[in-house]
């Protein structure tokens, strides 16, 4: 049974590297951000990392987009 998840995992991530790639390099270009806004949640902070890195912010909104399955 684990095996087959583990086969299932790396044909996903095969098909959808692209996308994958893109999620992975958002957060890390919002880590320090993130890390503020959880330690200290303020509006000034989420509406500065909203103006300061709208690349990431599409990227992570529009991510369920991205995995549709197509049928």
């Amino acid at each position: 049974m684990g095996l087959i998840f583990i086969d299932r995992l790396f044909d996903y991530i095969k098909y959808n590297w692209l996308q994958t790639l893109l999620i992975i390099l958002s957060i890390y270009d919002l880590r320090i951000d993130l890390r503020i806004l959880l330690d200290f949640f303020t509006f000034s902070t989420l509406f500065y990392t909203i103006s300061e890195h709208p690349l990431a912010i599409t990227i992570l909104i529009t991510s369920p987009w991205f995995f549709r399955k197509k049928r």
